[in-house]
């Protein structure tokens, strides 16, 4: 398995990778060192390998100039070790430490797939989609370019998400209540200016009953903590949790990015959710993943450009104060839920090792 270096691209080969094992396959995941920090949560028998990887799209002129060479290096590095320990199917999630897995198994002939999470791919996923198998899409439908096989499976959730699927919902009411805000694996800036005035504007009823788990970059952790203090709320604000699956089950209200992998959680387990795509997305595609939650009435979308602790507030309470229409809006989300992604994902990923899917060019 190939996948850059965020919890969006991370979390889906997490989940593939608990499901082969249990089929009985070796797992390698190759990423690079921003990867490697998400894999904590991976069995301890998935062996890990760092690539040398670069992105275009950060970092000075140097660094740009010095990207194809370092994704070059990447390539030969992977290239002689799949020829020393051959895989039977090569599967990339995006990133740009996905480029050297993929590259060097087009190279050598080994069986490719691509799994992508959102709406619309992002860069590197765009360039494969035509040459592997088959893409197998989280999101749908998903816009690919002319030439790619795409193959609807969902997202895969780990398998803590996947133990709390469905797990019963306790709507708001006057008794304690948590409210869970993440903002990706990267923590969320704008969340984290809103949220906590918009929590200072609700009712002191709902306010007595709140209990706040905020996601925030370690930059902004103390002014965000301090926020919530100052106003009484008992808040847990810290840059990632590791335990989020158990966060969300226990949520009356989820407050989010809508990264795929985020929506697939709030789906799997089924909770209301306000939505507040990240605006700077390629091609806006988080606002393309939160289509189908919102139109099934699974969450609210609030675009960045119109957030504001106003409207926030006001969108908090209609959850919070409306234990019918929470209950509804949890029922809705969890009939968005893919659970069987993993499994699909993992027999699609069978299937190609056995001859069975054909398409693609080196």
């Amino acid at each position: 398995m190939a996948a850059g270096g965020t919890g969006g691209h991370m979390f889906p080969a997490q989940a593939l990778a608990e499901t082969m094992l249990a089929r009985g396959w070796r797992v390698t995941l190759s990423t690079d060192a921003r990867g490697a920090r998400y894999t904590g949560g991976f069995p301890h028998s998935v062996r890990i390998e760092q690539v040398s990887a670069a992105t275009f799209g950060r970092g000075g002129i140097a660094a740009k100039l010095a990207a194809p060479f370092r994704i070059g290096a990447g390539v030969l590095a992977a290239r002689s070790r799949m020829r020393r320990d051959p895989p039977e199917v090569v599967a990339g999630f995006g990133g740009y430490p996905s480029i050297p897995a993929l590259a060097a198994a087009g190279w050598l002939g080994i069986p490719r797939l691509i799994h992508e999470q959102n709406g619309v791919p992002g860069r590197v996923n765009r360039h494969f989609a035509p040459k592997v198998e088959v893409v197998a899409c989280g999101t749908w439908p998903t816009t690919l370019p002319e030439g790619a096989r795409a193959e609807h499976v969902g997202n895969p959730v780990r398998a803590a998400v996947a133990e709390r699927a469905g797990a019963p919902y306790i709507p708001p009411g006057d008794y304690p209540m948590s409210l869970l805000v993440i903002g990706g694996s990267q923590g969320a800036r704008a969340l984290s200016d809103i949220v906590p005035g918009a929590v200072g504007q609700l009712t002191d009823a709902l306010r007595a009953h709140l209990r706040v788990s905020h996601q925030a970059r370690e930059e902004d952790r103390a002014r965000v903590a301090d926020a919530y203090a100052a106003m009484g709320i008992d808040a847990d604000v810290q840059p990632f949790f590791r335990d989020v699956p158990r966060r969300m089950s226990e949520a009356q209200l989820v407050i989010s990015r809508a990264g795929a992998s985020s929506l697939a959680d709030i789906a799997a387990i089924g909770r209301p959710a306000i939505l507040i795509p990240y605006p700077h997305a390629a091609e806006d595609h988080q606002t393309a993943n939160a289509r189908g939650l919102t139109q099934a009435g699974g969450a609210i979308l609030i675009p960045e450009s119109k957030l504001t602790a106003d409207a926030l507030a006001d969108q908090i309470e209609t959850v919070l104060a409306n234990p019918r229409g929470a209950q509804k809006m949890a029922a809705a989300a969890w009939s968005c839920a893919m659970p069987d992604a993993t499994e699909r994902l993992a027999d699609l990923v069978e299937r190609l090792a056995q001859g069975q899917e054909q398409g693609g060019e080196a």
